[in-house]
């Protein structure tokens, strides 16, 4: 469906100067991004500023046909069908486009994908798909093989399938990357790849899992042993990489314009670090920050989850302390947690986030 290569811009976490997108950087990653030949954007009515930003910095400034972008309807939190509906308006006068290529219901789940259902959502992409408004179309999912492979045997005639895989969660029992790519693939649906280096963290692993990749490919970054890991599997339509600055560009752009699958040595390595990883306790946030969203203390969940995990790992101990009590200075901490667990219902990585506040507290 793209012919682009197969690394895409996930525009998430986007640079920022104070708390708005900053525009000006995001529009020279853009150019970097399309010079080196790839053309996938993907966006969400959700993220804060993001569809405005990507039609200053791409839409206003490039050829229609020379990008695709996605974007996702999120109906979890929206109280009726007309307001779940309009987003999709919403998001073709963000863009400033008259179709998208792309689009997805956005993060179905155990826990939501009824809503869906019952807004008659299905039915309504479909029959944008056919007014031309839509190109293809697709959802994003955080729930188990079985309801994918239910979703999918309802409705054969999606394009695509959004999955959460990474070399991290690929055996993982609740994120179960691996048998939802195999779920996908039996249907014979293409995938699109999000959090493959998992919110950054792969970017910067534990240094036992440096020394690993060190020893195998000198000089390599990290983020491209999670790339690439993912970019190796079959039926991939593209890998999201949500790159936050020039540097990042760069880099991810340099080592997938010359794209080569693992090796059997590299994916000896591969399945060193994960035996690593999977032994040692995390918080699995990827730092996507729905959670924040309906937080009615307004407490920093992801920013406190990555503390308390950097707490576990050898010799940031008293760093990790220091930065939590600058953090609660702030004016919000795990302390203000009231358990009202709202931050529960959209969690992605279905984190029992008000059990693991209570374990900052104690730990801090």
């Amino acid at each position: 469906m793209s012919s682009g290569g197969k690394l895409g811009f996930g525009l998430m976490r986007l640079p920022r100067k104070g708390s708005m997108i900053d525009v000006e950087q995001t529009s020279e990653m853009v150019d970097i991004f399309l010079d080196a030949g790839f053309t996938y954007f993907d966006t969400a009515f959700l993220y804060p500023g993001s569809e405005k930003a990507i039609r200053k910095a791409l839409v206003e400034r490039h050829p229609r046909e020379s990008y695709t972008l996605a974007t996702k309807l999120f109906a979890a939190a929206v109280p009726t069908e007309g307001l779940a509906k309009k987003e999709f308006e919403t998001s073709l006068k963000r863009t400033g486009l008259e179709y998208i290529d792309y689009y997805l219901l956005h993060s179905l789940m155990e826990n939501n994908y009824k809503i869906y259902e019952r807004y008659h959502l299905w039915d309504f992409v479909k029959e944008e798909k056919e007014k031309g408004r839509i190109k293809h179309y697709g959802f994003s999912f955080h729930g188990g093989p079985e309801l994918l492979d239910k979703l999918l045997t309802e409705h054969p005639d999606v394009d695509f399938v959004q999955l959460q895989i990474n070399y991290r969660d690929w055996e993982d029992p609740k994120i179960k990357s691996r048998a939802n790519y195999e779920v996908a693939r039996v249907h014979g649906k293409q995938i699109v790849v999000m959090e493959p280096v998992k919110g950054g963290k792969l970017a910067d692993p534990p240094q036992e899992v440096k020394d690993i990749f060190d020893k195998v490919c000198p000089g390599a970054s990290y983020a491209s042993w999670a790339i690439r890991f993912v970019a190796s599997l079959d039926g991939i339509l593209a890998v999201l990489s949500g790159m936050s600055n020039v540097a990042q560009m760069k880099d991810n752009t340099e080592f997938m314009k010359s794209f080569t699958p693992l090796n059997d040595e590299e994916k000896e390595a591969i399945r060193k670090a994960q035996e690593i990883l999977c032994s040692q306790f995390e918080i699995p946030c990827t730092a996507c920050r729905y959670c924040t969203e309906g937080c009615p203390k307004q407490i920093p969940i992801p920013d406190i989850f990555k503390i308390m995990n950097d707490a576990g790992r050898k010799g940031r101990e008293k760093k990790a302390a220091a930065d939590y009590q600058a953090l609660a200075l702030k004016g919000s901490s795990a302390s203000d947690c009231i358990k009202c667990r709202r931050c529960e219902n959209v969690c992605p990585q279905h984190i029992k986030i008000t059990d693991m506040l209570d374990k900052c507290r104690e730990t801090f």
